[in-house]
């Protein structure tokens, strides 16, 4: 195989582990914390949870080992959309496994879900673990979307389970992953399997996050990656003056991935879905918005100027929102069928003009025929308009050119405005994981083994104090039902872990607000430039911003 010179250089780099997992396996003790409750309908969580509820959060300290020696045969998959960093949790909880006892096994379930279903593995061993560490992508058996959730795939996955003699099920993956892995857990200490199951925090979203999990895997180095390129972009702007960059991020309803890049790289604008819903701002209003930094910049002379637009925006406008529901209701059950056979868009328009609210329909003719054409493409599994294909990029930005025509009509405005489109999303999702993400990463996998070890299930591996040195990390794990909710999903009361939105009381936000009327006008651009690996730690081993203003660490 042809190797990089970075790619060989990352296989060498030994990941910091916390100060308490430093010291040898034998050398770890349980400390006991406080019963937990979720964080709503605690009742109704309760009741479905009987065997795993209630469980106390835990940190691991050193101390003499106490737990029960005993042959573990791991499994493991990775669940949902790739992030950087994957690769090192299996990585350290392949070798806890085998510094506890060589004869432990560990499995890697193909494909995600789904392999555990179809008996489809790889057993690990040390050639084939090596050729992985500290590499992005979940390339080393895939990734997968099947939901475990019906009683006929937890009665398989027993079965397989069974077959292979596991002690135990690690499942890397977002919230909805985790709610699975909850739900399993659950069902294998209902039936006295003898299996536990532990959860992994991973996303590049960054919605998986509470007052435990100060950060999910993947967003630091995912938002690390765009910020560089989005900084290169607004050097490239600085240096043509002569065009608006209109840069989509990707981050599902969330826009914790959006306020990151732009604390990195200080844009002209950046919008907020959560703020939007708070303010109730409709799409007319955003456009203004952006076409009044528009008119300021131009007014000194800068027809240029970057913006940032975070991937669920429109799922925040309460008109959009408005109209995305009555779009599902629309073309609900068989009415798909006969939309998706009308002869024409002339047709369609006309069928959809005749399905909506007035209301609704108003704020559709608005929208660029691109968009309203998106707004009907393929649906998702639960028959609902798939947003994130939705090009917002270009709907604000053909918004704003009309608001800028009319404002030149009205003599308000003489600046000259050329957009250029951008969506980032996919490059961020397999890149070399940053120092941070390869640590951090490493000590969830090797945590995770040390709550196997110790008995624990329904448990979430837990590492925090992540603002401060690796040394300073604390580990430990807190049970998954601490973080879940009911919601209502597909016509019934779900138990979901919540997810977590920007916080618009939070340090992160307000930082953001206290400066983008200056960045709005100002061309205050600034250049992360790319991931660094070698050099000061400063430098390499520092984590987002949003973490830091969590912290305090910034002002």
């Amino acid at each position: 195989m042809n190797l990089s010179p970075l790619q060989k250089a990352r296989y060498e780099y030994s990941p910091k582990l916390p100060g308490m997992l430093r010291n040898g396996i034998s050398d770890i003790c349980v400390k006991n914390g406080a019963p937990t409750e979720s964080v709503a309908d605690q009742d109704k969580i309760k009741a479905l949870f009987p065997n795993t509820y209630g469980k106390n959060e835990i940190t691991f300290e050193k101390g003499a080992n106490t737990s029960v020696a005993k042959k573990q045969v791991v499994g493991v998959i990775l669940s949902g959309g790739q992030a950087p960093g994957g690769h090192n949790v299996i990585c350290g909880l392949y070798d806890a496994i085998k510094a506890t006892d060589k004869s432990n096994v560990l499995l890697g379930f193909k494909g995600g879900p789904s392999g555990l279903i179809e008996d489809d593995f790889v057993e690990f061993d040390d050639e084939y673990i090596n050729a992985y560490r500290n590499t992005g992508g979940f390339d080393i058996i895939g990734s997968g979307r099947t939901k475990l959730e019906t009683e006929e795939q937890f009665k398989i996955v027993t079965e397989v389970a069974k077959k292979h003699g596991l002690t135990a099920i690690v499942i890397i993956g977002g919230d909805d992953s985790n709610t699975n892995a909850a739900v399993l857990a659950e069902y294998m200490a209902a039936h006295n399997t003898g299996v536990q199951v532990i959860g992994c925090p991973k996303t590049i979203d960054g919605d998986l996050k509470n007052e435990d999990i100060e950060a999910s895997f993947g967003f630091d180095t995912a938002t690390k990656t765009y910020s560089e390129v989005i900084g290169n972009i607004e050097r490239d702007a600085n240096s043509a003056k002569k065009y608006w960059h209109f840069v989509k991020v990707m981050g599902r309803s969330a826009s914790h991935v959006a306020l990151e890049c732009a604390l990195e790289t200080q844009p002209n604008i950046c919008l907020i879905g959560e703020e939007v819903a708070a303010k109730k701002m409709s799409l007319s209003a955003i456009a203004d918005y952006i076409a009044d930094s528009v008119a300021k910049r131009a007014a000194n002379g800068d027809n240029f100027g970057v913006a940032i637009i975070p991937e669920g925006i429109v799922e925040f406008v309460p008109e959009f929102s408005k109209l995305i529901a009555e779009i599902n209701e629309l073309l609900a059950g068989k009415k798909t069928d006969e939309f998706n056979a009308l002869p024409n868009w002339d047709a369609k328009y006309n069928f959809i003009k005749n399905g909506l609210t007035a209301e609704s329909f108003a704020v559709f003719d608005i929208l660029p025929q691109f968009v309203q054409q998106q707004l009907f493409l393929e649906r998702d599994p639960h028959g609902n308009v798939q947003v994130s294909l939705i090009e917002s990029e270009k709907l604000f930005s053909a918004l704003v050119k009309d608001k800028l025509a009319a404002r030149k009509a009205a003599g308000t405005y003489n600046g000259k405005f050329s957009a250029l489109h951008h969506f980032f999303g996919y490059e961020g999702r397999c890149a070399f994981p940053s120092n941070f993400d390869a640590d951090y990463c490493y000590s969830l996998g090797y945590n995770a083994f040390m709550l196997i070890q110790y008995g624990y299930t329904g448990y979430l591996s837990k590492v925090s104090n992540l603002s401060k040195p690796a040394d300073e990390w604390v580990a430990g794990g807190m049970p998954i039902t601490k973080m879940m909710n009911i919601e209502r999903r597909n016509g019934e009361d779900k138990p979901v872990i919540r997810k977590a939105l920007v916080e618009l009381d939070g340090a992160p936000f307000k930082y953001f607000e206290a400066h983008r009327e200056e960045w709005a006008v100002k061309t205050a651009y600034t250049y992360p430039g790319a991931i660094q690996y070698f050099g000061p730690s400063e430098v390499c081993d520092l984590t987002t911003r949003t973490l830091a203003l969590e912290k305090g660490m910034l002002k």
